[in-house]
């Protein structure tokens, strides 16, 4: 999936489990003056699997690769703004997700405070509508 410069997405790649790995992972990006927006990483089964937000996936990714890290896939995100105040917006708004068949790939916040969703290519179209109705709702009640 190609992911147009300067539009948001989820870079992920694994990373070794090792002390450093992750300042390995922000000091290349760090060089390369490319900005995490958000996301994480996790250790499983000896495997980090790091999945972060920027706008410069080229960047990202030959910076992660001259760094020996990689390699690196892209994604597109949808995002929607959850009322942080309200318990259960997470719960609510992923059982529309999946109502609606949608299966939930990635799931992270980023640090706008924004859900930052990675969904099936198939399922983007459907999820970003979910994502609309969301928003223009939770504004009508002012949240």
């Amino acid at each position: 999936m190609t992911v147009a410069l300067g539009v948001e997405a989820d870079i992920s790649l694994a990373l070794p489990d090792r002390a450093g790995a992750l300042a390995d992972f922000g000091d290349a990006l760090g060089r390369a003056g490319v900005s995490v927006e958000g996301g994480g990483v996790w250790v499983h089964e000896g495997v980090g699997l790091a999945h972060f937000l920027v706008t410069d996936v080229d960047g990202a990714r030959a910076a992660l690769a001259a760094a020996g890290l990689g390699p690196v896939v892209a994604s597109p995100v949808v995002s929607v703004r959850l009322a942080q105040d309200v318990p259960g917006q997470l719960g609510a708004f992923a059982r529309r997700l999946g109502d609606a068949g949608i299966r939930i790939l990635v799931q992270y916040s980023d640090h706008d405070h924004r859900l930052i969703l990675v969904v099936p290519d198939a399922d983007r179209p459907a999820a970003e509508a979910i994502c609309a109705q969301w928003e223009r709702e939770r504004i009508a009640r002012g949240s």
